[in-house]
């Protein structure tokens, strides 16, 4: 179950992180309306991916992929953009991940 809702989330970060990425090229990069139009589809598959989580509480998925959103974009920035981290970025990106494990997988 954990297993699923780590892939689960990792999907989610692909497709919301990768959605912003392809509008923000669209627009501020001036690629065009497929990239934009990509971009919304993305960002709408990304909305489907949250539904799928094991856990019924929305508010608690939501709050949970908010650390894994963090963490993703950074990755994402240093793959796609060149970005390098600093040891702020990284420290804050883990604490956000602790979050993630304890919101979603602590025992209740």
């Amino acid at each position: 179950m954990i297993l699923r809702s780590v892939a689960l989330f990792a999907l989610a970060a692909l497709m919301e992180i990768g959605g912003a990425w392809l509008v923000w090229q669209g627009v501020r990069e001036n690629r065009g309306w497929l990239w934009i139009g990509g971009g919304v589809i993305a960002l709408g598959i990304y909305g489907f991916v949250a539904t799928l989580q094991p856990d019924a509480n929305f508010g608690r998925i939501l709050a949970a992929y908010g650390g894994v959103f963090v963490a993703g974009s950074l990755v994402w920035g240093m793959v796609l953009d060149g970005f390098r981290p600093d040891r702020y970025d990284v420290v804050g990106a883990v604490i956000c991940l602790v979050g993630v494990a304890v919101i979603m997988y602590a025992p209740r």
